[in-house]
């Protein structure tokens, strides 16, 4: 069960649809375009593709990977049925965050996933697994430069999987990766992190605490946050044990973590109520921008509130806790 506070705001906080490309003229104000879900779906199947529409994820990530496949047959066959998808689709789908998750760059399929898939106007994420090293980021870019001949083509965003020992100790120099093409071989948005690839890789055993995942989850989020990027959560397995996704969603939260793969559409609508402020997090976030903005009035640089002291660092973290529950469409106490 979601928690009371969760609840209250749930209908609200499902219902941001925008972070499309059609969207943008929506974003009049500097709030941020809310990416709280990603919802895998398989590119091999032709109804699972066409309730994706209908989904309500923020991000939906068109799936040519691991949910395909290897068989080369299938791999082409999930391609051709994808592009002629995003086709069919585009008006449906113009309002909706396109992702595309590629075969990674060690395989036979990731040049033409890359020159077929991007060719597409309505896919402005590429969603990249197995990237080891800021030079797996160039091999993609120089990729990306070399397929996009079209003058005036919309900036491509790049979220990197990590899914090894040898991504987290190159962490750092892939969320400061940059393209030496510039916004044409498309710019790092995020960090994602794939925990069974990376399990499987270091032979850490998964256990239901999650703590022996905690070093690495937090390395992730902090490492986003000192490059501006976002950060996104590893995906629950257990898609049909809402307590687990619930869990694991604060959890991730807690960390820093601005978002959660998904790979089951019931799990969107937990993801997308919890990763916002909570009722009582928006009231104490208002209260303490009121308090200060009293205590600015009479030069004062602290105050006290409910028995704890709010100084500056608080009252950014309120501003931050405002600004997100306005994007998510919360609504917001009065305290004039």
């Amino acid at each position: 069960m979601l928690s009371h506070t969760h609840r209250l705001v749930l209908k609200k906080a499902t219902s941001n649809r925008a972070c499309g490309h059609h969207a943008k003229a929506l974003m009049s104000t500097n709030a941020p375009c809310l990416r709280r879900s990603y919802l895998y779906v398989p590119a091999s199947s032709d109804r699972m593709l066409e309730k994706s529409i209908t989904s309500g994820s923020d991000v939906i990530i068109y799936d040519l990977e691991d949910s395909v496949s290897p068989v080369p047959a299938d791999k082409i066959n999930a391609r051709t049925r994808l592009r002629k998808f995003l086709r069919d689709q585009a008006y449906r789908l113009q309002s909706l965050n396109v992702a595309v998750r590629v075969n990674d760059i060690t395989t036979p399929f990731f040049r033409d996933d890359i020159s077929q898939i991007i060719s597409e106007s309505n896919v402005h994420t590429l969603i990249l697994p197995k990237i080891h090293s800021p030079q797996d980021l160039d091999h993609v870019s120089d990729a990306i430069f070399s397929s996009r001949n079209t003058p005036g083509s919309p900036n491509l965003r790049i979220i990197p999987s990590i899914e090894s020992a040898r991504g987290i100790w190159n962490l750092g120099s892939i969320a400061g990766w940059r393209s030496k093409h510039s916004s044409t071989g498309g710019a790092l948005s995020a960090i994602l992190f794939a925990a069974e690839d990376y399990c499987a890789d270091t032979s850490i055993i998964r256990t239901p605490s999650r703590r022996e995942l905690l070093y690495t989850r937090s390395q992730i989020s902090i490492a986003a946050k000192a490059f501006g990027l976002e950060s996104i959560d590893m995906v629950c397995v257990n898609y049909k044990d809402r307590q687990t996704l619930v869990d694991e969603c604060i959890d991730g939260r807690q960390l820093g973590f601005t978002g959660k793969q998904a790979i089951h559409p019931t799990q969107v609508e937990v993801i997308n109520s919890t990763f916002v402020p909570t009722e009582e997090e928006i009231i104490r976030a208002a209260k303490i921008i009121k308090a200060m903005k009293v205590a600015h009035e009479s030069e004062k640089g602290a105050v006290g509130l409910d028995g704890e002291m709010i100084d500056a660092p608080m009252v950014k973290q309120a501003q931050k806790t405002i600004t997100l529950a306005e994007a998510a469409g919360l609504r917001l106490p009065d305290l004039h």
